[in-house]
């Protein structure tokens, strides 16, 4: 690494899920600003869903999600109603059957459900949505609370890809962040996802955890491929106890420092490419033949809130307290409080509270991030050929990639803009140049590495 580079192009930015990121959404969104968004769709069009379950049995100190805590089941029945009515709210101004290409199930926990209520939300999806045939059904699973009795209920759902929540194998780094799962009982629960048919296993990892190291990291990666992951999302630690209290419970320390994180970040990516393993954009894995690898080759590759996808539907709806949507018109998100929630979707009204929506200079500049997050380069002409806008609207950015440029992080031919190897680890820092909003406001972000 070029002596400097981590101070000068470290900062804090967002991860660029969306653009205009989440600090710009404003409670001037309303849900009935949201209901006028979902009857414009085009009733031609798929959409994907996104189902928030806000609830887990323990808490994980590095989570930085909207979760409650709950050892009691009770409260996850009344919520399970409630899903049920919020989805027959959005279908009712959505006005027909609309076509699902791809449920996410996030959390939490999703699989805190019990088989009888997720089942029985399926069957409510399917009567006010038509499921297309081939659509991803993927949920969010942590191993520690998934029975058989449970991936029965998946199986029968029509879950067809999972996500399981692993972080570290080392137990010192497990016992720092809360978090005690076993290597055997990760290896024992995808045994079981294997043979009940899920034709698509994800792993998450973490790195810069309290009490990790780099041998713990590229320990955590064999471990994981011994059980042949077809997917992996690696993300580092984020540590904004402003925003999470929680976090506070862990020491700061016991956080790895910004050059140790940076040499887990890279030893990672070059054992998990040396294994055989495709890198996609920032901070994904995957086999060559999964579907997602096979997106990013073919140029059909997107990002959105649960990272890189191949979900290219046109509107995300979201349902569940914090859950967050996406149309062509904006973002829209439900309130977080589940009290507040559950007062609005029992009054029969969308549980928006806050969002923003999109003019068409944020669709431009989405098309830049979104393709370099995505694909590592953008052809600026052609972006802006398509957009109809002169290629000099983006003068002030392209003057200021020329350090980025003169330190190896970038490289131009013309209107082609390609981050190179070197700059890879600095993508956000470039995507953040096209970010007409960063610094504006007092919004804080994690580290870029």
């Amino acid at each position: 690494m070029k002596p400097g580079l981590l101070e000068k192009y470290g900062a804090n930015v967002p991860r660029y899920t969306s653009y205009p990121t989440a600090v710009q959404f404003s409670y001037r969104i309303t849900g009935e600003v949201y209901s006028d968004w979902l009857e414009t769709l085009d009733a031609g069009d798929p959409i994907s869903l996104y189902i928030h379950v806000p609830y887990c049995h323990s808490l994980c100190w590095y989570c930085a999600c909207h979760t409650h805590i709950t050892t009691r089941y009770a409260p996850l029945v009344r919520y399970v109603e409630l899903l049920k009515k919020e989805i027959g709210l959005i279908a009712g101004h959505l006005g027909r059957r609309a076509e699902i290409s791809h449920i996410h199930w996030g959390g939490g926990s999703p699989n805190i459900l019990e088989p009888d209520d997720f089942l029985s939300l399926m069957g409510v999806i399917k009567k006010h949505f038509k499921i297309s045939s081939g659509a991803e059904n993927a949920m969010e699973i942590d191993p520690r609370i998934l029975t058989r009795e449970k991936l029965s209920g998946l199986i029968r759902a029509g879950v067809n890809r999972v996500s399981l929540g692993v972080q570290d194998f080392n137990p010192h780094v497990q016992k720092a962040i809360n978090r005690i799962q076993p290597f055997a009982l990760t290896r024992d629960i995808v045994g079981w996802l294997r043979d009940a048919g899920i034709s698509g296993v994800n792993f998450d990892l973490m790195y810069g955890l309290p009490e990790q190291t780099l041998e713990d990291v590229l320990r955590n990666v064999d471990l994981a491929v011994t059980l042949s992951p077809d997917r992996l999302s690696v993300f580092g630690y984020a540590h904004v106890p402003w925003l999470k209290p929680h976090q506070k419970l862990i020491d700061e320390k016991r956080l790895p420092a910004p050059r140790e994180r940076f040499a887990m970040a890279q030893a990672i990516a070059a054992r998990l490419r040396g294994l055989g393993y495709v890198g996609i954009g920032l901070d994904h894995f995957a086999k060559p033949d999964d579907a997602l690898a096979r997106a990013l080759a073919s140029g059909k590759i997107r990002r959105n809130f649960q990272g890189y996808t191949t979900d290219t539907a046109p509107a995300m709806i979201g349902c569940g307290a914090s859950a967050i949507g996406r149309l062509p018109n904006g973002f829209v998100q439900n309130s977080p409080s589940p009290r507040d929630y559950s007062a609005h979707i029992l009054a029969g009204r969308l549980a928006t509270c806050r969002g923003v929506a999109i003019t068409p200079g944020d669709r431009v500049r989405w098309a830049v991030i979104e393709q370099l997050m995505c694909r590592m380069k953008v052809d600026l002409g052609r972006v802006c050929q398509d957009h109809n806008i002169p290629v000099a609207t983006f003068a002030p950015e392209i003057s200021a990639l020329a350090g980025y440029e003169a330190d190896g992080l970038v490289q131009r031919d013309g209107n082609p803009l390609e981050v190179t190897n070197q700059g890879k680890p600095y993508l956000r820092s470039v995507c953040a140049v096209f970010d007409q909003y960063l610094g504006r406001g007092a919004a804080r972000h994690s580290r870029v590495v």
